[in-house]
């Protein structure tokens, strides 16, 4: 694995590596007939794949991999960036990107680049929250900003985060009592999941990630099972 990670990189003398990457993906976008097809909505798939292989790379705590993987993921934003500054519309490119996100965590890190104060990591989040929430005046609801897309657990969990600790405690009180009965219904099912969702937050654990080490671990049982065999 170490061996791998030291391994030569031929862009390791290149200036700016990310500057050559950027310039391989518009060569990619010009001369590839199936790059040049592609759009926003063809690449969602593969933007979704190569996400959840970052996340698998971390949590497995493969350290090869998950170089290889943030690669792969940075290529999906410069493939979205390049299909973007060919709208006839509303284009942009990926220094537009890079200067936005810029100027956005400037912003949001006033502790950092101006002359506020935050000594913990809550007064952190109370700048950040802040600055956020003058970027986005045009919401009219909380839950603004939260992806439909998002797995339903994660999407619970945030949805939760943002409408308030009534809510929040309404969620947790569904959850079926020591001894309860088991649900019913599928209806009855996600009101029992959103209330295990609550306890999570509640406690300070990922619901989303929780689950998904569990099934971690049981494809390994399955695969130990079908390996004895």
């Amino acid at each position: 694995m170490g061996d791998a990670l030291n391994a030569p990189d031929p862009l390791r003398d290149v200036p700016d590596a990310l500057r050559a990457a950027a310039e391989t993906m518009r060569q990619v976008r010009e001369r590839c007939v199936w790059s040049q097809r592609i759009t926003h909505r063809d690449l969602v798939p593969y933007l979704v794949e190569e996400s959840h292989e970052v996340i698998d790379a971390v949590e497995t705590g493969d350290r090869v991999g998950l170089r290889e993987e943030l690669g792969d993921l940075l290529w999906q934003v410069l493939f979205h960036a390049v299909v973007a500054a060919d709208d006839p519309d509303a284009p942009f490119g990926i220094d537009d990107v890079a200067r936005g996100l810029t100027e956005k965590m400037v912003r949001r890190h006033p502790h950092v680049f101006a002359g506020a104060v935050a000594t913990t990591p809550a007064e952190v989040l109370v700048h950040w929250n802040a600055a956020k929430a003058a970027e986005k005046r045009e919401r009219r609801s909380a839950l603004d900003g939260v992806p439909r897309g998002m797995p339903a657990l994660a999407r619970a969990q945030k949805v939760l985060g943002r409408a308030g600790e009534t809510v929040a405690h309404e969620a947790r009180a569904a959850e079926p009592q020591d001894g309860g009965s088991a649900p019913a219904s599928e209806a009855e099912l996600g009101d029992a999941l959103l209330a295990l969702v609550a306890r999570a937050r509640e406690s300070g654990w990922d619901a989303e990630r929780a689950l998904r080490e569990r099934v971690r671990a049981l494809e390994e049982q399955v695969r130990a099972a079908e390996s004895s065999s």
